[in-house]
């Protein structure tokens, strides 16, 4: 009661009678228990699932036609470049923008604006981009091959180093090979099931990968990783996608700000 009553900006006391007053339309007790220990009742919790599905749908179609520079924002984003990019440098749009909570949700699968509700979604790809949505370019990407400090020094040509794999691109060793005219056996090695698994493996020496800039540039800046062969294009862009229907001044000025953070974000220095 108490948490519904902060969240309606109502009294405890109102939020009370108006559940007994639904109470007695429906014929039945929604709660019981004591005051301080209320639990719902069989009644309440057969309501409580075709409620809540109802109140989101209602939230998802008012977010749809609503166009303000307050409320809520829902960012789908790649899930490392989330943690290790996008969540670092968000208390800057935060500090330009109090009035907007962006909600973070992570996923790499195509964008479907209406059956996701998503207001942008952040992506890695090449075109074609998906029909009646506006790309917003970020920036090109560029990967390549980063070890730890350590395990640089055994091998320049990284023989006897494991090769790490991750299952959400699998191809990325063999991409950067016939990118940079290395040859190397990249059928060997360990695979693991999230890129930030590998990225995680590979600060701790245990084997070296291939990783696109901005989701290493703050280790290799503090020198928890090193890239002895630098960064070359992947031929691949990271755009912000939002729907064309419908332009929300939220989406907007969350897509410039993520412009404005790219601009900054141009690539790694020469040498790495």
């Amino acid at each position: 009661m108490t948490a519904a009553a902060g969240e309606l900006n109502v009294t405890h006391s109102a939020v009370s009678r108006q559940v007994q007053h639904l109470e007695e339309l429906l014929g039945v007790q929604l709660f019981e228990g004591p005051k301080n220990d209320l639990r719902l009742t069989e009644a309440g919790r057969l309501l409580l699932p075709g409620l809540t599905a109802a109140f989101d749908q209602i939230e998802a179609a008012v977010r749809l036609v609503a166009d303000t520079e307050g409320g809520s924002l829902n960012i789908s984003c790649l899930g490392t470049l989330t943690m290790r990019w996008l969540i670092p440098r968000l208390y800057r749009f935060r500090a330009e923008h109090p009035g907007i909570e962006v909600r973070l949700s992570a996923s790499d699968s195509p964008v479907d604006f209406a059956r996701d509700g998503f207001d942008v979604a952040i992506r890695v790809g090449r075109e074609p981009w998906p029909e009646n949505v506006d790309v917003h370019h970020l920036f090109a990407e560029q990967f390549g091959p980063v070890l730890a400090p350590r395990l640089a020094r055994q091998s320049a040509d990284f023989s006897g180093i494991t090769l790490l794999h991750t299952r959400t691109r699998p191809h990325a060793w063999s991409d950067w090979c016939e990118r940079s005219g290395l040859e190397l056996n990249t059928s060997s090695g360990t695979e693991y099931e999230h890129f930030y698994f590998m990225l995680e493996a590979a600060t701790a020496g245990l084997g070296v990968c291939i990783a696109p800039w901005p989701l290493v540039a703050d280790d290799i800046c503090a020198g928890r990783l090193i890239a002895p062969r630098g960064f070359i294009s992947s031929g691949q862009d990271y755009v912000a996608l939002t729907r064309r229907s419908r332009k929300h001044r939220k989406s907007a000025l969350f897509c410039d700000w993520l412009q404005s953070e790219a601009r900054q974000f141009d690539g790694p220095p020469p040498g790495q």
